[in-house]
Formats: structure tokens, sequence, C-alpha cells
């Protein structure tokens, strides 16, 4: 996987490569995905979740430039894939999940693989974490259509934030980096990515209530 679909792609970064060399993708899907877990696409897992393509999620990481000394936010961090490689980078990461199904499971992944920097929470994705912040880094495991200001304000000053924004009924998203500009944000298109949307971050006009 990193020799034919990750480093192809740009991603030059060796702790990001050594990270995704190191987690084992097959630990965070079903059984009956263990055979494709490590295919060049989006896997479907339960609740409308989905693994991310893993040239996507190591571009994104090499994009966050992680450091040991980061505390990092996951929202949506699913099964704990991503979860896992960013508690290969930083020194501390909080994962939020809405599913409580979800949050069991993958704390027990990240304990089974011998994670012990990385917690896993209950939280609405859209409200982040601020219990735990300022986060030096955030990762959106999925695509957006916004980013709520309240996330953007859980980062430090010099924080950085990483999703794919994607507009609806938009053909491709683009993966984008969010940091600091004076008293907002300012956010920096990287590349194209196919990455599913989360329902939470669909556009407001689409909510039905």
């Amino acid at each position: 996987m990193v020799d034919c679909q990750i480093r192809p792609t740009k991603v030059t970064d060796e702790r990001v490569l050594e990270a995704f060399a190191t987690v084992p993708r097959e630990m965070f899907v079903g059984k009956s995905q263990r055979s494709i877990a490590y295919v060049d696409e989006d896997l479907p897992l339960s609740g409308g979740r989905w693994l991310m393509e893993p040239m996507v999620l190591a571009r994104l990481a090499q994009a966050l430039d992680v450091r040991m000394s980061d505390h990092v936010l996951i929202i949506g961090g699913a099964t704990g894939y991503g979860t896992a490689i960013m508690a290969h980078l930083a020194g501390s990461v909080i994962s939020i999940e809405t599913r409580a199904q979800l949050v069991e499971k993958s704390q027990e992944t990240l304990v089974s693989i011998g994670t012990d920097n990385a917690a896993v929470i209950k939280s609405r994705l859209c409200d982040g974490y601020s219990k735990e912040g300022p986060y030096d880094r955030i990762l959106i495991e999925g695509a957006v259509a916004h980013v709520p200001e309240k996330l953007l304000d859980q980062l430090t000053p010099k924080g950085k934030l990483v999703a794919v924004w994607r507009q609806a009924d938009a053909p491709v998203g683009v993966a984008s980096l969010w940091c600091r500009a004076g008293d907002g944000f300012a956010r920096t298109p990287l590349f194209d990515a196919q990455t599913p949307v989360l329902e939470e971050f669909r556009a407001k006009q689409e909510f039905v209530f």
C-alpha cells in the first residue's frame, strides 16, 4: 500500500509513510472486508461512516505537518484507523464519534494494537470537543460542506485543520487546509478527492427535520 498507493502521490514525509506501514489497516474493518482493506478507495463502514482512502488520508496527514509535541483532534474517527495513524505522529490524540458502538469498537481496536496515547469520546461531530482543547491539529475524517466556526475556534493560534471541502452535488471534493489569518481563517486548496460527505457536515439547507 505504501509503495504502490501512497509514495506515488507526493507523500514524502517519512514519519507519515512509517505510520501507514506500521498500522494494520485490516484491524479497522469487519472480517468480511479484511481481504480488501488495502484497496485504494473509501470502504463503507456501519452507521454511514467510511474508512478513508489511504492516499487521501496520507496526504491530509502530511499537510497537517504533525509534530510529536502536538495535541490532535480527530472528528468522525469511525473505527479508529485515522486515530491510530495520528497517534504515531502526535503526542496525544482525542477522537470523537457520535455512535456509542463505534466509540467502543475503535477504543478496543486501538488498545489491541498497543496505542496508548489516544482516547475515543462520544460527542456531536459539529461541536468538536473543547473540554480537551485547544488543539494544534484537527483532522475531519470525511468530506464537509461547511466547517463550523466553533471547530476552528478550538485550534491553537498556530493550529491547522484539514478536511475535504465538498459542496452539494459537486462531483468531486477539494482537500483543504485551514489556518488562522488575522482575525479569521484562510482555506488553502490542496488536491481533489472523492471522499464521501459526513452527514453531520452537509450544507444546512440539506437537513430534513
